[in-house]
């Protein structure tokens, strides 16, 4: 099937499928059970079903069919499906055939970075209500048309930033808006691992427990002289494409999209995505004045395209710097620290960490730290007395550390659920995937680029030029 006849097929299944859906003036009430569906059966699609499962205790919920092009995949899933939910859901091969059926409420994508977009507006055209991976989107025009049908539509859309329902990140937001730490001049995240991201994908078979262990070996022997447990007959690659230029099968691009630029960005499209929805809810900013990016392959040199090292330095309209640094080649230290006239927030760990403290340290009355007398001898160290540090604590949260929750964090989908059963917004809207998706595409046509860039917030274009 060539991308004409797909899209003439989408076309009249997602007609039907908007004719049949079931009527949203009987959408699931407190009481109704709620049917989902799964797009996409990769690794991330694991958790959706796990958060799912975990959410039914609470909401009425069952996942009544999965659809992924690669049979394996979709196979997989099932199984899960009926293991947890005791039963076996209907599996399709493309979207159009599972949204058709009028008995589906909610779909949850995870699939490859660059889909998320194009299958989210084919899902909330189908009458579908949507949960739908970061990013957003990594093509401009994608994104504006994303957002749009989104808007245009009465879909309840979760987007797949999760800190957005958890009470630390919320919190941090309170202390900021309080005034507590004064005007924010910078935020610095630094979100660093010593591994080589993201070269082993889940279902390649070709990966023994021997190749997980040895870390010396030759990458380029390994990287073409290994079999993939994805074959071209199991799958469908020009629909995966999904209107990429056409090329030879190939399944690490496949399995491992987002080491390849005209399938992500990688680094930008993974963690600065949720990096920058964090500064976007700490500070209620929506897009940035200009961004500018730099890095490499330092590391892996594995003939991944994606950098394994970047940083990214970003300005907002309110007058503070974001700059955003990931390493592939070291893991010391994750942290990210918001600092204001008036004091710093610091928080301890990687993306989704929870430990905060909160401090005087950095403020005016310290304008200079040798005039004011800070001298640490021995680390780590808490600063002095005076600037009062606190630890954040948030009543009725777990305990804070440097790990945080992980991705199946089952408060983000049940703020979902309960969205569509009150068809309300749910806490990370459209707006906001689309504000992160921005900084992730100027990020990375930044890299690419070697310039400057700039937003112009009324005509929505991306500038070489500052507006």
């Amino acid at each position: 099937m060539d991308r004409r006849e797909f899209l003439m097929g989408a076309g009249t299944a997602l007609t039907t499928a908007s004719m049949t859906a079931r009527s949203y003036a009987r959408i699931a009430g407190a009481n109704d059970r709620i049917r989902l569906a799964q797009l996409g059966c990769g690794s991330r699609s694991e958790g959706h079903v796990h958060m799912a499962h975990l959410a039914s205790r609470t909401v009425p919920l069952e996942v009544v069919a999965v659809c992924d092009l690669w049979n394996k995949a979709r196979d997989a899933r099932a199984a899960q499906v009926q293991q947890l939910f005791g039963n076996r859901p209907r599996t399709f091969q493309y979207s159009e055939q599972m949204l058709a059926l009028p008995d589906i409420d909610g779909v949850m994508i995870a699939t490859g970075d660059f889909q998320h977009a194009k299958l989210c507006t084919e899902v909330v055209k189908a009458g579908k209500d949507c949960y739908v991976e970061k990013p957003f989107a990594n093509v401009l025009s994608e994104a504006k048309e994303a957002r749009d049908a989104v808007k245009a539509s009465k879909q309840v859309v979760q987007m797949g930033t999760q800190h957005r329902s958890q009470p630390y990140p919320l919190a941090v937001r309170d202390i900021i808006r309080s005034g507590r730490i004064g005007q924010v001049v910078h935020i610095e995240q630094e979100w660093n691992v010593n591994e080589e991201r993201w070269r082993f994908v889940e279902g390649d078979t070709g990966i023994s427990p021997e190749m997980l262990q040895d870390r010396s070996m030759e990458w380029k022997q390994w990287l073409y002289g290994r079999k993939s447990g994805l074959r071209e007959e199991d799958t469908d690659w020009k629909r995966w494409l999904l209107g990429k230029p056409d090329r030879p099968f190939n399944p690490h691009q496949y399995l491992e999209f987002r080491l390849y630029k005209d399938f992500s960005s990688g680094i930008f499209d993974q963690w600065l995505s949720h990096g920058s929805d964090l500064v976007h809810l700490w500070t209620d900013e929506a897009y940035p004045v200009s961004v500018v990016s730099n890095g490499g392959i330092f590391v892996w040199k594995d003939d991944r395209e994606n950098p394994d090292t970047c940083v990214t330095a970003i300005t907002y309209p309110k007058g503070f710097l974001y700059t955003y640094k990931t390493t592939f080649g070291n893991s010391y230290r994750s942290f990210s620290r918001i600092q204001g006239r008036d004091g710093t927030i610091e928080n301890y760990g990687g993306e989704g960490a929870s430990l905060f403290i909160t401090t005087a340290e950095g403020g005016r009355k310290e304008y200079d730290p040798w005039d004011a007398g800070l001298v640490y001898t021995k680390p780590p160290c808490t600063g002095p007395a005076d600037d009062h540090q606190t630890q954040l604590s948030v009543p009725g949260a777990p305990q804070a550390n440097s790990l945080g929750p992980d991705d199946d964090d089952v408060g983000h989908i049940l703020n979902w659920l309960r969205a569509m059963q009150d068809r309300r917004e749910p806490n990370a809207n459209v707006d906001h995937g689309f504000s992160h998706a921005l900084v992730c595409i100027m990020a990375t046509d930044s890299y690419w680029s070697g310039k400057r860039l700039y937003w112009d917030p009324k005509t929505e274009q991306i500038l070489d030029h500052a507006v």
